[in-house]
């Protein structure tokens, strides 16, 4: 089993400081909001909607002032859920024929996916903002301890309003750019979900974990204060 020590040397490793308001705020201060895009398959295009694909993604790159980033995450298909489905129904089914056709159809659907691994590829488009560096009244006065003990509740409340501030001013920009990106990546006929702080954690676990299965309800740990 891992020590406290040993995870602490692993979450140093995470560039990831918290998830919060549909975004990862990283350890530099940068903020990051990604957008989930649905794939389509090019190759079945008829030649003019391919040239009109080509020429909508050529013109979406360059209305673009910002850097972002184009992410294609390939993973090994979790089948997990979809047995657990197929055993429910065979538990709900009264006739024994079918009963018997489920169990032959989920030993096959395992043994298949034994065999042959089945990939689900997920595209991403990471849209970047990264703001001013502001050092806070809090982390200045931190290295003074004669005027960290002097520093009392009430301005640390007013100091912890300015940092909210400044968080909502600068996801409020962010916000903006996702904006445009989704914009764009409809306007092409292509589905765009932003995700939220449930998918972003569980999207990040699975990037850091890849030996795993994907897990659900993954959370960060809270930042100790």
């Amino acid at each position: 089993m891992a020590s406290k020590q040993d995870l602490g040397n692993s979450l140093d490793l995470v560039s990831i400081k918290e998830i919060r308001n549909n975004t990862a705020i990283l350890k530099d201060g940068s903020m990051r909001q990604v957008v989930l895009v649905g794939g389509v398959n090019f190759a079945l295009k008829s030649e003019s909607e391919q040239n009109l694909l080509t020429g909508g993604y050529q013109n979406f790159l360059n209305g673009i002032e910002f850097p972002l980033q184009i992410v294609v995450h390939s993973r090994k298909v979790n089948i997990d859920k979809y047995v657990q489905g197929l055993l429910a129904r065979k538990e709900a089914e009264q006739t024994a024929l079918l009963r018997s056709q489920i169990d032959e159809y989920v030993e096959f659907i395992k043994g298949f996916v034994e065999k042959n691994a089945i990939m689900e590829k997920t595209f991403l488009v990471v849209v970047p903002f990264y703001p001013l560096s502001i050092v806070s009244t809090k982390k200045a006065v931190g290295f003074l301890p004669f005027f960290k003990k002097k520093q009392d509740k009430e301005t640390e409340t007013k100091d912890a309003a300015e940092t909210e501030r400044i968080f909502q001013e600068n996801l409020a920009q962010l916000i903006q750019r996702t904006s445009q990106i989704t914009t764009g990546l409809l306007g092409m006929g292509l589905e765009a979900t932003v995700l939220n702080d449930e998918a972003l954690a569980e999207l990040f676990y699975n990037f850091y974990n890849p030996q795993t299965i994907e897990r659900k309800d993954m959370a960060l740990p809270k930042e100790e204060k």
